[in-house]
């Protein structure tokens, strides 16, 4: 069984690796859609694989430092691009959701990523 919880946050941010002519090196804003998926077994007698509100709880504290936020100036985010932010909050909620397969990190209505934990290298 999968359960999926979707939450939004607010955040400025530019792609400093890329050329000063590009758009996206310029500072600018979205309003950004994350998606935590959790996959496991249903609890026998509750008849789910946990409660929603424990994967906001485990949230909360990621959405507080994204929120209304510089991106770049966050430890780990300095290259914000979709894909690294995308890891960095898997990082993060990993150690409170075990059962965490997937994160999702939409900055606009068209174009999105999806981290499933996988190692990855991001060139320096």
């Amino acid at each position: 069984m999968e359960l999926r919880k979707s939450f939004q946050f607010e955040a400025a941010h530019l792609l400093p690796k890329l050329p000063k002519s590009h758009k996206c090196r310029r500072l600018h804003g979205h309003s950004f859609k994350v998606e935590i998926a959790i996959t496991g077994p249903l609890h026998p007698r509750l008849g789910w694989v946990m409660d929603y509100a424990d994967i906001s709880r485990a949230f909360q504290p990621i959405w507080k430092r994204l929120d209304h936020r510089y991106l770049n100036e966050i430890r780990g985010l300095e290259n914000p691009t979709s894909e690294l932010i995308a890891a960095w909050i898997w990082r993060k909620l990993k150690p409170s959701l075990p059962h965490l397969t997937e994160v999702v990190v939409a900055e606009t209505c068209t174009a999105k990523c999806v981290f499933r934990g996988e190692s990855f290298s991001a060139e320096k």
